[in-house]
């Protein structure tokens, strides 16, 4: 079976978590700080805050925002259930904007038709938390600037975008953003097994993070209500988590890091071969802004519309055919957690559609030329 995505782990790879296995560290020790720094560095960002998840990471990034009971957070409805859920579990309410049925990622000019409707009602959000589908970039420049209009915040979660560049700048230089969230989970760009990150260029929004991460304690003296008892002690000013990650997993990180560039050129000469391959006349490819370089997390496909009736059986019919094929996502208003909330159904009808007839195909940096060549054929031959 032909996966949808993997991990690409080398011998330099192993070397470095064995490494920290021999060390005097598991966890806390110098790795994972060294591997926020790498990160920070290579997006040109001040500050990254580890943790073992990028829902984690959002979630504390909302927390350092200070959303909170009676705040709401908009999202787009195409993503996994973490971008929505982080409000969830501050207490805030949750809604979502409608994606562009070209590219898969929020709408701009629906954002702002639901702001102005937003500000007439008094119901303006606190924070917009922009997904970057498949590794492509919102438009974050004109996000950026509906934020000042009407005064939120913005989390960019990029969980399939580290690697990736917008305007020239990499995803998490946060120059449209207040916080960004990277994910490394196996099937992502780069892995650390588990794990995510925050960066940001506010110091102080760092610093909360990381105590939000261990537990909402701190031993610095000037965050303490009161003098040091002596080198053992610490406070807790906040109500944190234990959200660390280990330094086996920062290890990995740092290894994996120093060929990031060249898994994503890699994502983006397979996809290449993917368009010269596949039918064009029957499949739609997610559209490219040509302010952007994609990470190429994902390789999605949207059926023509003849085809959505068959969209079940072409998608059984590849797997039975060894080719794992995988949807990104089911509309996250279409859960039934979330309809309990009271979303419902033609809420979002671009994201509705957009489930209908989307599908992604293995994409992952040691997938051979001849793998796609079968998936291409086997594809073809079920549209003919």
């Amino acid at each position: 079976m032909i996966p949808y995505g993997k991990q690409s782990i080398v011998q330099s790879d192993i070397d470095a978590v064995v490494d920290v296995l021999t060390s005097d560290f598991l966890t806390q020790g110098p790795k994972v700080p060294e591997f926020e720094n790498a990160v920070a560095t290579y997006c040109n960002a001040k500050h990254a805050v580890a943790v073992n998840s990028a829902t984690s990471a959002l979630h504390i990034a909302c927390l350092a925002l200070n959303v909170g009971e009676g705040d709401i957070i908009w999202t787009s409805p195409i993503s996994f259930v973490a971008s929505s859920n982080c409000a969830l579990y501050c207490g805030a309410d949750i809604d979502f904007v409608d994606i562009d049925v070209d590219t898969g990622n929020m709408s701009t000019n629906l954002l702002s038709e639901k702001l102005v409707k937003a500000q007439a009602e008094g119901k303006l959000p606190k924070v917009v938390i922009p997904v970057h589908l498949a590794g492509q970039s919102c438009d974050m420049e004109e996000i950026y600037k509906l934020s000042k209009l009407y005064n939120f915040k913005i989390i960019e979660d990029a969980s399939h975008a580290i690697g990736a560049s917008y305007q020239s700048e990499k995803v998490g230089c946060c120059q449209y953003s207040d916080i960004t969230i990277f994910s490394f989970h196996p099937v992502k760009i780069v892995t650390s097994a588990e794990g995510g990150m925050a960066l940001t260029n506010c110091q102080r929004l760092a610093r909360m993070m990381q105590k939000l991460r261990s537990h909402g304690i701190t031993n610095l003296p000037d965050e303490m209500t009161e003098p040091s008892h002596g080198p053992w002690y610490y406070q807790q000013t906040e109500l944190g988590f234990n959200y660390r990650m280990t330094e086996l997993q920062a290890a990995l990180g740092l290894s994996q890091l120093t060929q990031l560039d060249d898994f994503v050129k890699r994502r983006n000469e397979l996809t290449t071969v993917y368009l010269e391959l596949l039918n064009t006349h029957s499949i739609l490819h997610l559209k490219q802004s040509d302010k952007v370089i994609s990470a190429y997390h994902l390789f999605v496909i949207q059926l023509e519309e003849k085809y959505v009736a068959r969209h079940q059986e072409i998608f059984e019919n590849l797997r039975s055919a060894g080719i794992f094929c995988q949807l990104h996502y089911i509309p996250i208003h279409l859960q039934p957690y979330y309809q309990n909330l009271g979303f419902k159904k033609n809420d979002y009808p671009n994201a509705e559609a957009y489930y209908q007839r989307s599908m992604s195909l293995p994409l992952f940096p040691d997938l051979k030329e001849s793998e796609i060549e079968y998936i291409c054929s086997t594809l073809n031959k079920l549209l003919d």
